[in-house]
C-alpha cells in the first residue's frame, strides 16, 4: 500500500459525521520504522505501514490522538 498521499478518515461518533484529512510524507520515520505522514498544518501526523496500518502520532504535548476509522491511498 505504497502511496505518496493518503486520506485519513476520522469518525466523530455514532451520530456525527466524518472528518477527512489528506497527509503526505514528511521524510521522517516513526517508532514502528514506517514513514511518517502529516497534513499541511503539521498538526495531524501519522505513521503508515505498507500494509495500511495507521498509528496517529501526537504533534503537541496536550494533544490526545484520535482514532482513525479508515485510510485511503490517493493517486
Amino acid at each position: 500500500m505504497s502511496s505518496q498521499r493518503y486520506e485519513l478518515i476520522f469518525s466523530e461518533g455514532p451520530e456525527g459525521g466524518e472528518d477527512v484529512v489528506v497527509v503526505a510524507p514528511n521524510g521522517q520515520t516513526g517508532p514502528g520504522g514506517h514513514p511518517v505522514y502529516e497534513d499541511a498544518t503539521g498538526i495531524v501526523r501519522a505513521e503508515i505501514s505498507d500494509q495500511g496500518e495507521v498509528r496517529i502520532l501526537a504533534s503537541g504535548g496536550a494533544q490526545s490522538p484520535a482514532r482513525v476509522v479508515g485510510v485511503k491511498a490517493l493517486p
